[in-house]
């Protein structure tokens, strides 16, 4: 199960940075149904495993998060073999409940962004975002909604069919290089994060041009997210340079493809980031 998780990371199947930190954490109860001698034994496997499963996505401080407390509440804490499987679970289950839980009242705290009538922009795939705009509806906002489409994944085509299955969204799809066009329509931009680190947002490409832009016409940004990727040390943000064949499925000659996952954008440009703690002041 962590081997083939961690090719489900390299590979990007799940996409939400949330999702990913639970089903990596998850997967370390793999290591409680494995014949160790010692307790030594099974924490050196442990240590070894979130290692792998951290260097398969460098990029999610989330992950790194959660499996960092996982290590560091089960290495040199258990009473011997047994105890130690039983403290991997408990914690592996305490982890994914604050993850889970984090997102949830994020997406709760950031619903009353979402008023009846308004239009707002939003970037990639969110889950987060898409739970606040499931409950906004269900306390009867109506809304527009313009999604880019984040090439060259295309995720946000995932987010439209999403938002397009919700009663009182009416979503609009659009290419990247348009937000400028559709912006001066959006009452405001919201947006899920990467992570912040060290006073810097990482987020789907594009990020840092949408937000500039938004600033420049006078839209105000919302980013939001759990308090879990906003990360102040000991981790340090590695961008992900995906295939060229994302972006041109033939090579050509003479021609560098380059193809990002994140840009970084100063939060000086964000005009509030809501958490499962409520409203970060950087």
């Amino acid at each position: 199960m962590i081997d083939e998780t961690i090719e489900e990371i390299r590979e990007m199947q799940t996409h939400s940075s949330s999702v990913v930190a639970v089903k990596a954490t998850r997967s370390l109860a793999e290591l409680t149904e494995r014949d160790y001698t010692t307790v030594e034994e099974f924490e050196r496997d442990l240590e070894r495993n979130v290692g792998a499963l951290k260097r398969a996505s460098p990029s999610h401080a989330s992950l790194y998060n959660a499996l960092q407390e996982v290590l560091s509440s089960v290495q040199g804490e258990a009473n011997g073999l047994e105890d130690a499987r039983s403290l991997t679970l408990d914690t592996i289950e305490r982890v994914v409940e604050d993850v889970e839980m984090g997102k949830r009242r994020a997406a709760t705290n950031a619903a009353e962004l979402f008023e009846d009538g308004q239009a707002f922009l939003t970037h990639d795939y969110s889950s987060t975002v898409k739970e606040a705009v499931e409950l906004a509806v269900e306390g009867g906002a109506s809304m527009r909604a313009y999604v880019t489409e984040a090439r060259p994944r295309f995720l946000g085509r995932k987010f439209a069919r999403e938002l397009a299955a919700l009663d009182g969204v009416e979503p609009h799809l659009i290419v990247d290089g348009a937000s400028g066009f559709f912006l001066p329509e959006c009452d405001h931009v919201v947006i899920g994060m990467d992570c912040i680190v060290d006073g810097t947002l990482y987020n789907r490409v594009g990020t840092f041009p949408l937000v500039a832009t938004a600033n420049q016409v006078g839209v105000p940004v919302t980013v939001v997210g759990s308090s879990a990727k906003i990360v102040d040390g000991g981790f340090r943000f590695e961008n992900e340079i995906r295939s060229p064949s994302e972006v041109m499925l033939e090579p050509v000659e003479g021609i560098e493809l380059e193809n990002p996952a994140y840009d970084a954008t100063p939060v000086e440009l964000i005009d509030q980031v809501i958490t499962d703690t409520g409203v970060v002041e950087f």
